[in-house]
């Protein structure tokens, strides 16, 4: 008999492989694909949405991860559990909704060219919500569990990580809190770990935002939170980001709250201020305590270092914010974002900033932002060791988390 080159035959029928083979020779040997279900390849192709309108919501995935710790147990967290709802069940009186113990995170997972998904820098979260739990009295996470969990939730949604080509990610937010019932005003005996993740877009949209510099409120005590990641520290800034939305300011800026002098952070996001003198140019990031430690700043400035650009941390004065060429707001959510200019009312300040003629950004702020996307997409080559690849889940955890009441 005559075999064509490069025919796939199967011999005999029962044997789980099929063989590749030429007219004159055998070449090797492959698992025949009638006994492999679709749902064993991982990761899956990306669910059928609307990509290149995704937004910054939430949308409804397969589910969430969840650990649990009891003190009075055996004082150790509980192996990852997956829960197929975004709803969690918790007792009314924890401290978590009464007295605000409670920490999150937020980090993402991206969608490489050849379909393998990575999450960009995770054991950096991992530490912050560390510090963040020692603030308020938490137990803290085990780095290693925290990864695990971040990794499991990305694989058990990995269909709502976005294609390479959209340029949107998977935004997963782990959440910590006080979660056993307490009435009194002290920690409580039992705490919950959720990570959720959904596929999001950009938070603050692609073009350059107005801020405005909050005079009638103050984020954080001199010696307070404010380098914590809390929710407690975000929703009271709810009503002045709002407010200032509606007259144009698409973010706000915080300045030190004991001298009302120095820049602290935007309300979301990290301050970074650039400073060009001819060929020369430098980052300038604020060293304040009152800052959180952001993820995404410390990469750009690492980036910057080596791109050849002079990289500062250190405190910056408000009178220092007119001499900047350009100024970028830094965060997970919303990534690199141009500030196109910077209002203090009280004083009559508007200082303006280059942000390019469509809003896209000055040439230092899409110079960062592309390799910064480059690495963490896989276009450009990880060498920091930044990108933790997500492997499947263990086979059959999906689906008992799916059967459990």
């Amino acid at each position: 008999m005559q075999i064509a080159e490069h025919t796939l035959i199967q011999i005999p029928i029962e044997a789980p492989w099929c063989w590749l083979v030429t007219a004159d020779r055998w070449l090797f040997k492959l698992p025949d694909p009638r006994r492999f279900s679709l749902h064993k390849m991982f990761p899956p192709q990306p669910a059928a949405l609307d990509w290149a309108n995704v937004g910054f919501q939430v949308r409804d995935v397969n589910g969430h991860v969840e650990c649990h710790l009891s003190l009075s147990g055996n004082n150790k967290w509980s192996a990852p559990r997956f829960v197929a709802s975004p709803f969690l069940s918790i007792h009314g009186m924890a401290p978590g909704l009464n007295y605000g113990q409670q920490v999150y995170e937020g980090l993402k997972a991206f969608r490489h060219a050849e379909n393998k998904i990575t999450i960009f820098r995770p054991d950096r979260n991992a530490k912050r919500m560390q510090n963040s739990a020692e603030v308020v009295s938490i137990p803290p996470v085990p780095e290693e569990l925290f990864l695990e969990c971040v990794r499991l939730a990305v694989a058990a949604n990995a269909e709502f990580v976005p294609p390479h080509e959209s340029g949107a990610a998977m935004y997963v937010r782990p959440v910590l809190f006080g979660s056993s019932a307490q009435l009194g005003l002290s920690p409580p005996d039992g705490y919950t770990l959720a990570v959720f993740a959904m596929p999001t877009g950009v938070y603050h949209g692609a073009h350059a935002v107005n801020a405005l510099i909050l005079e009638d409120f103050d984020r954080c005590a001199p010696h307070g939170t404010g380098a914590a990641k809390l929710g407690g520290n975000y929703a009271p800034v709810l009503r002045h980001s709002d407010r200032a939305r509606r007259e144009g300011f698409g973010i706000t800026l915080h300045l030190d709250s004991a001298t009302r002098s120095e820049v602290d952070e935007f309300s979301t996001s990290a301050f970074i201020g650039v400073k060009r003198d001819g060929d020369n140019i430098t980052v300038v990031q604020p060293d304040s305590r009152n800052a959180i430690d952001s993820v995404t700043a410390a990469s750009v400035g690492e980036i910057a270092q080596k791109l050849g650009y002079r990289v500062e941390k250190r405190r910056v004065g408000y009178e220092e914010l007119r001499q900047f060429d350009e100024v970028i707001a830094a965060g997970t959510a919303a990534a690199l974002v141009p500030v196109g200019s910077i209002t203090m009312r009280s004083r009559g300040d508007k200082f303006e900033y280059h942000s390019g003629s469509e809003g896209q950004g000055g040439e230092v702020c899409i110079k960062l932002l592309q390799t910064l996307r480059g690495i963490q997409s896989g276009a450009i080559d990880d060498t920091w060791g930044w990108n933790y690849e997500v492997r499947a889940p263990p086979e059959g955890w999906v689906e008992e988390g799916k059967t459990e009441k």
